[in-house]
């Protein structure tokens, strides 16, 4: 069972998300709505959720700015980005700020749940159209620090990949992946996939 709340202020868009919860409660304990961010953070470490579907414009206090304070008083909650917005300042803010996950408003009921279950699992989800951006924003930079190897597992992971997917996209040992992993985040100086993401958009790695 995953935990988690949703920070949306579209009326419509809550009361759909609220009918698909409702219909998978075998899988997912949705504990609350919320229009707005100060309502949220109000609730927050009471409710204690795993995960956080959260829209950047939000009236009063931002999604980005709501996401910080979320993660400062709930250092464990995983926060995945929920938005009509698919630009690559947006999309920095947003892993900047802690998100581990970033969708599109038009992604399908399907494709949210997969997300949440893919970030549940470790990985990193990501619509197919920000993912084709991020990657497509890697072509035309070398980075001689890593090797060809290192850049296609970094690849994977900005498609929102877990570990054992990249291991099975590369046909690798999921050893080996975390032994290339370990390598990125030593040779970007980074502690996770979301700021190894980060390296890789800002200096256009791969």
């Amino acid at each position: 069972m995953t935990s988690l709340i949703l920070v949306e202020d579209n009326k419509d868009l809550r009361e759909g998300l609220r009918i698909i919860f409702d219909e998978h409660k075998d899988e997912f304990n949705c504990l609350g709505m919320f229009a707005d961010a100060e309502s949220a953070l109000k609730k927050l470490t009471m409710l204690k959720p795993e995960i956080i579907l959260m829209d950047i414009n939000l009236p009063g206090m931002s999604g980005i700015e709501c996401m910080k304070k979320a993660r400062q008083a709930l250092p464990g909650v995983e926060i995945i980005m929920l938005t009509v917005f698919a630009d690559d300042e947006t999309v920095f803010d947003s892993l900047c700020a802690g998100a581990c996950g970033y969708i599109t408003k038009n992604a399908s009921p399907e494709e949210i749940l997969d997300a949440i279950r893919e970030v549940k699992k470790g990985g990193a989800p990501m619509s197919s159209r920000v993912a084709r951006m991020v990657v497509t924003s890697f072509k035309g930079f070398e980075d001689a620090s890593l090797t060809d190897r290192e850049r296609e597992v970094l690849e994977q992971l900005c498609k929102g990949k877990s570990y054992k997917m990249v291991a099975d996209a590369l046909f690798i040992s999921h050893d080996t992946v975390r032994h290339h992993i370990k390598n990125i985040y030593k040779k970007l100086q980074v502690h996770s996939v979301s700021e190894a993401i980060l390296v890789a958009m800002k200096k256009k790695i791969v």
